[in-house]
This record gives C-alpha cells, sequence and structure tokens, in this order.
C-alpha cells in the first residue's frame, strides 16, 4: 500500500490556505487510499525565536484542527513529531549526508534569515539544517508520496536528492519520495497581498483568513479583500492577482474551476460575497467539531499516545538500519 507522510508546522494558528491547500486533501482522499501519516512538526516551530508556552499551545491546537478536519485516528496516523526521538537521530545523519551549499539554496532559509535580520535578531543555526529534520520526517517512514503545497516542493526534492545518495554511498536504505501537490488551490495568497501565500506566520492578519475566525470576521476580511484596477471579473494569475485568488478560493470551496466561474460575475462585490460565504459554509463542520473535540481533551491525548506509538514501531527499524549503514555500532 502507498504511504502517505506530511505534517503541519505549529507557528501559528492555521489558516483556509492550509485547509484548501493540504489538509482537506489529507482527510478526504489521502487518508482513504494509503497508509497515512500526518503529523505536529514541533520541532520546526524552534528554528526562530519563539515563546514555548505558545509552541505548545499551537501544537495541541493544529494536532485538534487535524482531527477536526476530518482526520480519522482509525485509519491513518496523528502524532506529534517531538514525541517520536526517530527524527532528530535521521535528522543527523542526514545533515552527514547533506552539503552547506544546499542548505543555503533553500528558499525558505534565503528568506525567513533576511526577515531574522531585519528584525535585528540573529540567524539560528537550526534555521539552515532544518530541512535535513524534514527529509528526515519523510525518509523514516519509507514514504513514498508527500502531499505539499508547491511553496514545499523544494524540500521534498532534497529528501528525495538525500535518499538517492545514501542509498548509493551506504546501500539501499529509503525509498525515494515524490511530492503530490494538490490539483486545486495549491496556494491561497494573501487577501491583501495576493502575490503572497495566505501564511500561518505571517503579521498581516487582515489579509489571512484563520480556520477559527468566527462567520462574520470571514466575512469582513473576504468583502475587504484587495481586487485589481478595471471592473470586469477575469480569471488572470499574472495580471489580476486579487481576483485570481478569489475565483481560487471560491472553486476550492465549491469544487468548480476558476476560469468558469469568471464568467458567472459581472462584479468584484458579488464574487467577494460569495466567496465570503462559501468560506463561511467550509469552515462551520471544522469548527463545531473543534468545539467538541475541545470538550473533551483526553481524547486527544489519547490518539497523540496512540500515534506515536505507532509511528515509533514504523520508524525505528528503518533509522536503525541507516545507522548500521552508515557505520555506527549497533546498540
Amino acid at each position: 500500500m502507498t504511504r502517505v507522510f506530511s505534517g503541519v508546522k505549529p507557528t501559528g494558528h492555521l489558516t483556509l490556505g492550509n485547509y484548501l491547500g493540504a489538509m482537506r486533501q489529507w482527510a478526504e482522499t489521502d487518508q482513504h487510499r494509503a497508509d497515512a501519516l500526518f503529523c505536529v512538526v514541533d520541532l520546526h516551530a524552534l528554528t526562530v525565536d519563539h515563546d514555548p508556552a505558545r509552541v505548545r499551545r499551537l501544537s495541541r491546537q493544529a494536532a485538534t484542527l487535524l482531527l477536526a478536519a476530518g482526520l480519522d485516528p482509525e485509519r491513518c496516523t496523528v502524532f506529534v513529531q517531538s514525541h517520536v526521538d526517530e527524527h532528530a537521530r535521521l535528522s543527523y545523519l542526514l545533515e552527514c549526508v547533506a552539503t552547506d551549499g544546499e542548505m543555503r539554496r533553500m528558499i525558505q532559509y534565503k528568506e525567513k534569515s533576511v526577515r531574522e535580520q531585519g528584525r535585528g535578531g540573529s540567524v539560528r543555526l537550526s534555521l539552515l539544517t532544518y530541512p535535513a529534520l524534514m527529509a528526515a520526517d519523510i525518509l523514516a517512514y519509507y514514504t513514498d508520496e508527500v502531499p505539499v503545497g508547491d511553496d514545499q516542493t523544494q524540500h521534498v526534492e532534497l529528501a528525495r536528492d538525500l535518499a538517492v545518495r545514501f542509498n548509493h554511498r551506504y546501500g539501499h536504505t529509503f525509498v525515494v519520495p515524490k511530492a503530490t501537490p494538490p490539483k486545486v488551490a495549491a496556494r491561497v495568497m494573501n487577501l491583501q497581498d495576493p502575490t503572497s501565500k495566505m501564511g500561518k506566520s505571517d503579521d498581516s492578519g487582515p489579509g489571512i483568513v484563520y480556520l477559527l475566525d468566527e462567520p462574520e470576521v470571514v466575512r469582513k476580511k473576504v468583502m475587504r479583500a484587495v481586487t485589481d484596477s478595471g471592473q470586469d471579473v477575469v480569471y488572470d494569475r499574472q495580471e489580476r492577482p486579487g481576483v485570481a485568488n478569489l475565483l481560487e478560493i471560491l472553486a476550492a470551496c465549491e469544487g468548480g474551476n476558476p476560469q468558469d466561474l469568471s464568467g458567472a460575475y459581472a462584479s468584484y462585490g458579488a464574487l467577494k460575497k460569495d466567496t465570503a460565504e462559501a468560506v463561511v459554509e467550509l469552515l462551520r463542520p471544522v469548527q463545531q467539531r473543534h468545539r467538541e473535540l475541545c470538550a473533551d481533551p483526553g481524547y486527544l491525548e489519547g490518539v497523540l499516545r496512540a500515534g506515536a506509538e505507532k509511528a515509533r514501531e514504523m520508524a525505528r527499524p528503518t533509522v536503525d538500519a541507516a545507522y548500521r549503514a552508515i557505520g555506527l555500532l549497533p546498540a
């Protein structure tokens, strides 16, 4: 059976972009067609300055929202990265296979290091090396497919390169995975800056729809979305990014095609209104299930405990094999 792995980083409140770009596909498709693992990758949240209490709070919230989005612990494995030591164990081995140049070419490292320096902070070494940890997340489980947005495909390519290199140097140890981006809304853009991704760690709150936003907040944000010059509703990602973003969000919510939807609107206002209502209705069941799960915290703890145990059993043989292959004495 195909094995799928993907994760979400608890660096901010999860957004509509996270849901449309990844979580919905995980729940509706991936957990039913594959042996699937979904992880809150909390170790990745430590690569920049952070509040420990906030990381713990967001990790719990992210795990709760994964379940609220429809992940079923009876069908897939849901766990927290730091609960499975094999991720950190394998990460160091992959650092010993990766090169400094590969790490520095990562787009997210370039962007985040500039941002940290701009804030007057220092750049942590882990920000440079965390793609090796991400590769370990994937390779530890004999992963075949990694469903990710297009902003993460570079990291999956690195995981592929490291798997091939390790196998060539030390003997076949890892499956070489591939990225499987979703077909629609792979990258939902910020409503106030439609040339930038709707990121959960972004400071531009008005442009981001969070999964737990109240309906009126959602409507307000969508109705105030930046559009473009001109009056006609045309789907053109390059020339009309604001309108294109709204059409893509609406299409993703309703299962339509953004190009086809563009012909149904004579004004930006009508498009915004329909998009806002579609998002509100999309999030309604997720928010209801989130409230139910929050009322029973013991259930989440049990799911994460069982998920970590299962993930550990799956990862340990692979990581132990990698330790032997690279030349380390068995314990």
